[in-house]
C-alpha cells in the first residue's frame, strides 16, 4: 500500500518541525512496509509576500487528490511580519477546511509519562480525553458584515452559523469516538445554553436525539466557562468532549496547557469521507526559526494521528510508543528547553521505531 501525502511545511519554525515528522514517517514506512509519495507545496506567508498568491488552483487540486495532508503552522515568517491578520487564516487555513469539508477538528489530550503537568498531583491516568470540535461552521463561517463602517455609528456583525447537518454529523462522530475509545464511555457537550440560546438549543436538542441511539454512552453537559474551571481541577472527569467551533478553538488551547504545552499538542482536521489534514496546534514561533531549537513532538504526534486515520493502526501505535519513550528524556517541552536540538529529538523517535 502506498499513500499520497501532501506536505505544507509552513512558516517560521514550521519547516524544521515538519522535517522531523517526515523523518519519523520514513522510519515507520520502512518498518511496516507501506509506501509514501510526498508532494511538497510552498504556500504560506513567503509565497503570499512574493506573489500575492494564497491558495492557487493547481495547489488546491493537488491537495484534493491526496490521501492526507501534513501541514506545518502558517503565519509570520519573522517577528514584525506585516501581513494583515486574517489574510492567510481565512484565505488558506479556513479555506482548506471549508473546501475539503473537514468538518471535524479532533484533539487528543493526553499527558505522556515524563511530561510535566501544570496541575499539581495529576498523572497520565488523569489526563486522557478527546475534544471533538465542529470545524466548518459557527463564527468561523464568515457570516456578517459592517454597517456605516468608519463612522461613529459603525456596526459590526459576526453571525454564528449552526446547521442541523453540521451539528448532527459532529455530535454523531463524537458519540462514535466515545464508543471506539471504550474507556469511560462518556460524552460531554460543552456550550453556553443559558445565554447563547438559539445555537445552544440546536446543539442540545440534537445531542439528546442522537444520544438515544447510543444507550451505552453516558451523556453529560457543561457550560463552557464551567468546563474551563473543571478541566484545570479535575481533567479526569472527561472522556470525549464535543463543542462548536469557537468554543472548541479556545478550550483546546487550555487543554494543551493541561497536557504539557504546545510542544505536545497535535490535531486532525477530518473529513471522514474525504481528505483530512494533520498538524501541530502551535504557531510558527518565528523567533526560533533556523535555530534547531523548536520542539518537534507535536508535529510527530500529527504523523501518528495521520497514520491512525489512514488505517495504519500498528504503525500509529508504535509511533506513539516511541514518543512516550522519548518524552522522559527531554528536560523541558519549550523551545530551547529540551536539552536536545530539534533534529536530535526527531532522531531519537526514529531510532525507537527502528529498534
Amino acid at each position: 500500500m502506498s499513500y499520497r501525502i501532501a506536505v505544507i511545511p509552513g512558516d517560521g519554525s514550521g519547516p524544521e518541525m515538519i522535517a522531523e515528522g517526515l523523518k519519523v514517517l520514513d522510519a515507520a514506512s520502512a518498518r511496516f512496509g507501506f509506501g509514501v509519495d510526498l508532494t511538497t507545496h510552498d504556500i504560506g506567508t513567503g509565497r503570499y509576500a512574493a506573489t500575492g498568491e494564497i491558495l492557487p488552483d493547481d495547489v488546491l487540486a493537488s491537495l484534493e487528490s491526496s490521501d492526507a495532508i501534513y501541514k506545518g503552522p502558517i503565519g509570520a515568517r519573522y517577528v514584525g511580519d506585516d501581513v494583515p491578520p486574517g489574510i492567510l487564516e481565512r484565505g488558506l487555513i479556513l479555506e482548506l477546511r471549508f473546501r475539503l469539508d473537514q468538518y471535524i477538528n479532533l484533539r487528543p489530550v493526553r499527558l505522556y509519562p515524563g511530561v510535566p503537568c501544570p496541575i499539581v498531583g495529576k498523572t497520565p491516568d488523569d489526563v486522557d480525553f478527546v475534544v471533538v470540535r465542529e470545524n466548518t461552521e459557527g463564527m468561523y463561517a464568515g457570516s456578517g458584515g459592517f454597517f456605516k463602517k468608519g463612522t461613529p455609528d459603525e456596526v459590526a456583525l459576526q453571525t454564528s452559523v449552526n446547521t442541523r447537518k453540521g451539528v448532527e454529523r459532529c455530535i454523531r462522530y463524537a458519540f462514535e469516538t466515545a464508543r471506539a475509545r471504550d474507556k469511560k464511555k462518556k460524552l460531554t457537550l460543552v456550550a453556553k445554553t443559558n445565554v447563547i440560546t438559539y445555537a445552544g438549543d440546536i446543539w442540545s436538542r440534537v445531542f439528546a436525539e442522537v444520544g438515544e441511539e447510543y444507550p451505552d454512552i453516558e451523556r453529560d453537559y457543561a457550560h463552557v466557562d464551567a468546563w474551563c474551571f473543571y478541566v484545570v481541577n479535575n481533567p479526569e472527569w472527561f472522556d470525549v468532549v464535543v463543542t462548536e467551533n469557537m468554543f472548541g478553538d479556545i478550550i483546546t488551547d487550555l487543554a494543551a496547557a493541561v497536557q504539557g504545552g504546545m510542544g505536545v499538542a497535535s490535531s486532525g482536521n477530518l473529513n471522514p469521507e474525504g481528505v483530512s489534514m494533520f498538524e501541530q496546534i502551535g504557531g510558527t514561533a518565528p523567533q526560533f526559526a533556523g535555530q534547531n531549537a523548536i520542539n518537534p513532538m507535536a508535529a510527530i504526534g500529527a504523523v501518528q494521528m495521520m497514520l491512525a486515520h489512514l488505517g495504519e493502526a500498528e504503525a500509529a501505535s508504535v509511533v506513539e510508543g516511541a514518543m512516550a519513550s522519548v518524552f522522559p528524556k527531554l528536560k523541558g517541552m519549550g523551545a530551547g528547553q529540551m536539552g536536545y536540538s530539534t533534529a536530535e529529538v526527531g532522531d531519537m523517535v526514529a531510532a525507537e521505531l527502528r529498534g
